[in-house]
C-alpha cells in the first residue's frame, strides 16, 4: 500500500518527465543529419573571438555521432532537464503531501518514518534509472535506423554518471521537502541551489571538471576511455549522507 501510495503521488511528474524526455530524445536523433550539413560553414568561418572558438570547438564535437550525443544529450538536455524533474519529483512532503488531514492518515499507517522516507527515495530512484535509459536508448535506436551507431557501453556508463550526479539534487529536494510541508518551497530552493552550482561551473572552469555536472556528463570517460570510479564513490556518498540527514529530520519533527 505504501509503495503504491507513493508512486501515486509521483506518477504525474514522472510521466510528464518522461514523455518530454523521449521527444527530446527522438528529436536530437533525427536532427543530427541536418547538423552534419551545417558542419562545412562553421569550419570555413572566420571565428577568431572566445564565443567563435567555443563554437568550433562544439562544432568539432558534432562531427562524429558519439561527440554529437555527448554534446548534445548528455552534457546539456539530460542533465538541464532531467535535473528539474528529478527535483520535481523529490519535492513534497513525505508525510502531509496536501493537508493535515492527509498527515494523519500517513502518519496513522502501519510504518515507520524511516520506512515512509526511504519508500519515497527508492520509488523516485526507480523513476531517475528510468529517465537515465530510456530515453537515451529510444535515441540511439532511432539513430541506428538511419544509419548511426552508438556503443551501448558508452550509454549504460553515461547513464550511470547522470543517475549518481542526479540522485544528488533529488536527496536534496527530499531533505527540503522534509523540512517544509508544500511542494513549492523545496522546489524553489533545489532549483536555485542548481543553478548556482550550474553557474559556478562556468565562472569557474578550472573546477567545473571536478563538479557535479562534469561527473553527470561523464565528460571524464567521454575524453579518456576512464570510468570516473572516484567522482561515483563521491556522488554516491553525498546523496546518502544527504538522504540519512532527511531520514533523521523527518524522525525528529512534531506534526
Amino acid at each position: 500500500m505504501l509503495w503504491h501510495k507513493t508512486w501515486r503521488e509521483t506518477q504525474l511528474r514522472f510521466y510528464i518527465g518522461f514523455i518530454l524526455l523521449v521527444l527530446l530524445a527522438g528529436g536530437g536523433a533525427l536532427e543530427y543529419p541536418q547538423i552534419v550539413k551545417l558542419l562545412p560553414a562553421v569550419s570555413g568561418a572566420d571565428l577568431t573571438s572566445e564565443l567563435g572558438r567555443r563554437i568550433k570547438e562544439a562544432a568539432e564535437l558534432q562531427r562524429t555521432f558519439r561527440g554529437y550525443v555527448w554534446s548534445q544529450w548528455f552534457r546539456q538536455n539530460l542533465p538541464q532537464l532531467g535535473t528539474l524533474f528529478a527535483i520535481l519529483i523529490g519535492s513534497g512532503s513525505p508525510i502531509t503531501h496536501g493537508s493535515r488531514g492527509a498527515a494523519l492518515f500517513t502518519l496513522s499507517l502501519p510504518a515507520s518514518r524511516t520506512r515512509l522516507v526511504a519508500v519515497r527515495g527508492a520509488v523516485g530512484l526507480v523513476q531517475l534509472i528510468v529517465f537515465a535509459f530510456v530515453p537515451s536508448l529510444v535515441l540511439v535506436v532511432m539513430a541506428r535506423g538511419m544509419g548511426e551507431a552508438y556503443s551501448v557501453v558508452d550509454l549504460l556508463i553515461h547513464g550511470l554518471c547522470w543517475f549518481v550526479g542526479v540522485s544528488v539534487f533529488f536527496a536534496l529536494a527530499l531533505l527540503l521537502s522534509t523540512m517544509f510541508d508544500d511542494l513549492l518551497r523545496p522546489l524553489l530552493v533545489a532549483c536555485a541551489i542548481a543553478v548556482v552550482v550550474g553557474l559556478s561551473s562556468l565562472v569557474f572552469e578550472g573546477v567545473a571538471r571536478y563538479g557535479i555536472y562534469a561527473l553527470m556528463s561523464g565528460e571524464t570517460y567521454f575524453r579518456t576511455g576512464a570510468v570516473p570510479w572516484v567522482g561515483l564513490l563521491a556522488g554516491a556518498a553525498l546523496s546518502s549522507a544527504i538522504f540519512y540527514a532527511a531520514v533523521v529530520n523527518i524522525s525528529a519533527r512534531d506534526f
